[in-house]
Protein backbone atom coordinates (compact mmCIF):
# COMPACT_ATOMS: atom_id res chain seq x y z
CA UNK A 1 0.00 0.00 0.00
CA UNK A 2 1.48 3.32 -1.07
CA UNK A 3 1.05 6.34 1.21
CA UNK A 4 0.93 10.04 0.37
CA UNK A 5 3.92 12.00 1.66
CA UNK A 6 7.59 11.32 2.33
CA UNK A 7 8.58 9.01 5.14
CA UNK A 8 12.14 8.90 6.41
CA UNK A 9 14.08 9.68 9.58
CA UNK A 10 14.34 13.40 8.74
CA UNK A 11 10.70 14.05 9.73
CA UNK A 12 10.58 11.98 12.92
CA UNK A 13 11.45 14.85 15.28
CA UNK A 14 9.03 17.17 13.51
CA UNK A 15 6.20 14.69 13.93
CA UNK A 16 7.14 14.03 17.56
CA UNK A 17 6.94 17.74 18.31
CA UNK A 18 3.56 18.06 16.60
CA UNK A 19 2.20 15.02 18.47
CA UNK A 20 3.36 16.51 21.77
CA UNK A 21 1.69 19.82 20.87
CA UNK A 22 -1.61 18.09 20.11
CA UNK A 23 -1.44 16.38 23.50
CA UNK A 24 -0.63 19.77 25.06
CA UNK A 25 -3.74 21.29 23.49
CA UNK A 26 -5.89 18.54 24.98
CA UNK A 27 -4.22 18.93 28.39
CA UNK A 28 -4.71 22.70 28.39
CA UNK A 29 -8.33 22.52 27.26
CA UNK A 30 -8.98 19.96 30.02
CA UNK A 31 -7.67 22.27 32.74
CA UNK A 32 -4.08 21.03 32.97
CA UNK A 33 -2.05 23.93 31.54
CA UNK A 34 1.14 22.77 33.30
CA UNK A 35 1.27 19.72 31.07
CA UNK A 36 0.44 21.91 28.11
CA UNK A 37 3.48 24.07 28.86
CA UNK A 38 5.69 21.00 29.23
CA UNK A 39 4.49 19.81 25.83
CA UNK A 40 5.28 23.25 24.39
CA UNK A 41 8.82 23.06 25.76
CA UNK A 42 9.26 19.59 24.28
CA UNK A 43 7.99 20.79 20.89
CA UNK A 44 10.52 23.61 21.03
CA UNK A 45 13.31 21.15 21.77
CA UNK A 46 12.43 18.91 18.84
CA UNK A 47 12.18 21.91 16.51
CA UNK A 48 15.67 23.01 17.52
CA UNK A 49 17.21 19.85 16.11
CA UNK A 50 14.90 18.64 13.33
CA UNK A 51 16.62 20.84 10.75
CA UNK A 52 20.03 19.46 11.69
CA UNK A 53 18.72 15.92 11.37
CA UNK A 54 17.22 16.73 7.95
CA UNK A 55 20.53 18.14 6.71
CA UNK A 56 22.23 14.77 7.23
CA UNK A 57 20.25 13.21 4.38
CA UNK A 58 20.57 14.04 0.69
CA UNK A 59 17.03 14.91 -0.43
CA UNK A 60 15.57 15.67 -3.83
CA UNK A 61 13.69 18.90 -4.57
CA UNK A 62 10.29 17.40 -3.76
CA UNK A 63 11.52 16.11 -0.39
CA UNK A 64 13.03 19.51 0.45
CA UNK A 65 9.79 21.30 -0.47
CA UNK A 66 7.79 18.82 1.59
CA UNK A 67 10.13 19.41 4.53
CA UNK A 68 9.54 23.17 4.41
CA UNK A 69 5.76 22.75 4.28
CA UNK A 70 5.46 20.05 6.93
CA UNK A 71 7.73 21.94 9.32
CA UNK A 72 5.63 25.09 9.09
CA UNK A 73 2.34 23.21 9.41
CA UNK A 74 3.59 21.46 12.54
CA UNK A 75 4.93 24.79 13.86
CA UNK A 76 1.46 26.29 13.49
CA UNK A 77 0.07 23.61 15.80
CA UNK A 78 2.96 23.71 18.27
CA UNK A 79 3.68 27.42 18.50
CA UNK A 80 0.45 28.89 17.20
CA UNK A 81 -2.50 26.89 18.54
CA UNK A 82 -0.89 25.49 21.71
CA UNK A 83 0.05 28.85 23.34
CA UNK A 84 -3.55 30.03 22.84
CA UNK A 85 -4.85 26.78 24.34
CA UNK A 86 -2.56 27.27 27.35
CA UNK A 87 -4.05 30.74 27.78
CA UNK A 88 -7.48 29.16 27.94
CA UNK A 89 -6.14 26.58 30.40
CA UNK A 90 -4.93 29.25 32.84
CA UNK A 91 -8.37 30.82 32.92
CA UNK A 92 -8.41 33.39 30.13
CA UNK A 93 -11.85 33.80 28.60
CA UNK A 94 -14.15 36.36 27.06
CA UNK A 95 -14.03 38.68 24.09
CA UNK A 96 -10.63 40.24 24.84
CA UNK A 97 -9.00 36.81 24.98
CA UNK A 98 -10.81 35.60 21.87
CA UNK A 99 -9.52 38.64 20.01
CA UNK A 100 -5.95 38.21 21.24
CA UNK A 101 -6.01 34.50 20.40
CA UNK A 102 -7.39 35.12 16.90
CA UNK A 103 -4.87 37.89 16.18
CA UNK A 104 -2.00 35.77 17.51
CA UNK A 105 -2.96 32.80 15.35
CA UNK A 106 -3.50 34.95 12.25
CA UNK A 107 -0.08 36.57 12.64
CA UNK A 108 1.52 33.15 13.16
CA UNK A 109 -0.13 31.91 9.95
CA UNK A 110 1.08 34.96 8.01
CA UNK A 111 4.60 34.62 9.42
CA UNK A 112 4.84 30.93 8.54
CA UNK A 113 3.40 31.37 5.05
CA UNK A 114 5.83 34.21 4.36
CA UNK A 115 8.72 32.09 5.62
CA UNK A 116 7.76 29.25 3.27
CA UNK A 117 7.74 31.55 0.26
CA UNK A 118 10.95 33.31 1.30
CA UNK A 119 12.76 30.04 2.02
CA UNK A 120 11.74 28.53 -1.32
CA UNK A 121 13.07 31.63 -3.10
CA UNK A 122 16.28 31.61 -1.04
CA UNK A 123 17.05 28.00 -1.88
CA UNK A 124 16.98 28.83 -5.59
CA UNK A 125 19.97 31.16 -5.20
CA UNK A 126 21.70 30.03 -1.99
CA UNK A 127 23.00 26.81 -0.53
CA UNK A 128 23.33 25.88 3.12
CA UNK A 129 21.27 26.98 6.07
CA UNK A 130 19.69 30.39 6.47
CA UNK A 131 21.58 32.91 8.62
CA UNK A 132 18.97 35.67 9.01
CA UNK A 133 15.32 35.62 10.04
CA UNK A 134 12.86 38.38 9.21
CA UNK A 135 10.49 38.97 12.10
CA UNK A 136 10.32 36.94 15.29
CA UNK A 137 10.29 33.19 14.57
CA UNK A 138 7.14 31.48 15.83
CA UNK A 139 9.34 28.96 17.64
CA UNK A 140 10.22 31.70 20.15
CA UNK A 141 6.83 30.93 21.72
CA UNK A 142 8.46 27.83 23.22
CA UNK A 143 10.54 30.10 25.48
CA UNK A 144 8.39 33.21 25.99
CA UNK A 145 5.13 31.68 27.21
CA UNK A 146 6.61 28.93 29.41
CA UNK A 147 8.79 31.56 31.09
CA UNK A 148 5.72 33.65 31.99
CA UNK A 149 3.93 30.53 33.22
CA UNK A 150 6.95 29.58 35.35
CA UNK A 151 6.88 33.00 37.01
CA UNK A 152 3.23 32.70 38.05
CA UNK A 153 4.06 32.54 41.78
CA UNK A 154 5.97 35.82 41.43
CA UNK A 155 3.44 37.51 39.14
CA UNK A 156 0.42 36.33 41.13
CA UNK A 157 -2.96 37.35 39.77
CA UNK A 158 -1.28 39.51 37.12
CA UNK A 159 0.11 36.46 35.31
CA UNK A 160 -2.97 35.76 33.12
CA UNK A 161 -3.17 39.45 32.21
CA UNK A 162 0.51 39.55 31.28
CA UNK A 163 0.10 36.33 29.29
CA UNK A 164 -2.73 37.87 27.30
CA UNK A 165 -0.82 41.09 26.63
CA UNK A 166 2.09 38.97 25.42
CA UNK A 167 -0.18 37.29 22.88
CA UNK A 168 -0.64 40.71 21.26
CA UNK A 169 3.03 41.68 21.58
CA UNK A 170 4.41 38.42 20.20
CA UNK A 171 1.84 38.45 17.39
CA UNK A 172 3.07 41.90 16.33
CA UNK A 173 6.69 40.74 16.46
CA UNK A 174 5.84 37.85 14.11
CA UNK A 175 4.92 40.18 11.25
CA UNK A 176 7.08 43.27 11.87
CA UNK A 177 9.94 43.02 9.39
CA UNK A 178 13.23 43.27 11.22
CA UNK A 179 16.42 41.24 10.89
CA UNK A 180 17.24 38.66 13.52
CA UNK A 181 20.35 36.53 13.36
CA UNK A 182 19.73 32.80 13.44
CA UNK A 183 21.53 31.09 16.37
CA UNK A 184 24.82 29.52 15.30
CA UNK A 185 26.45 26.37 16.65
CA UNK A 186 27.61 28.21 19.77
CA UNK A 187 24.19 29.73 20.39
CA UNK A 188 22.25 26.47 20.28
CA UNK A 189 23.75 25.02 23.51
CA UNK A 190 22.88 28.30 25.23
CA UNK A 191 19.28 28.03 24.05
CA UNK A 192 19.14 24.44 25.31
CA UNK A 193 20.41 25.57 28.73
CA UNK A 194 17.85 28.38 28.83
CA UNK A 195 15.12 25.92 27.85
CA UNK A 196 16.14 23.48 30.59
CA UNK A 197 16.21 26.28 33.15
CA UNK A 198 12.71 27.34 32.13
CA UNK A 199 11.55 23.71 32.28
CA UNK A 200 12.80 23.44 35.88
CA UNK A 201 11.07 26.75 36.68
CA UNK A 202 7.81 25.52 35.14
CA UNK A 203 7.89 22.15 36.91
CA UNK A 204 8.70 23.65 40.31
CA UNK A 205 5.95 26.25 39.86
CA UNK A 206 3.44 23.45 39.42
CA UNK A 207 4.41 21.61 42.61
Amino acid sequence: MKLIGFYNYTVILTYMGAAAAICGIFFSASGYPLWGVICLLFAGLTDMFDGKVASTMKRNEAEKAFGIQIDSLCDLVSFGVLPVAIGYGIGLDGGFFYASGAIYLLCAIIRLAYFNVDEAQRQKTETGRRKIYYGLPVTSAAIIFPMVFGLKSLLGEAMPVIYQILLYGVAAAFIIKFKLAKPNKKGIPLLVIIGLAIAVLVITSGM
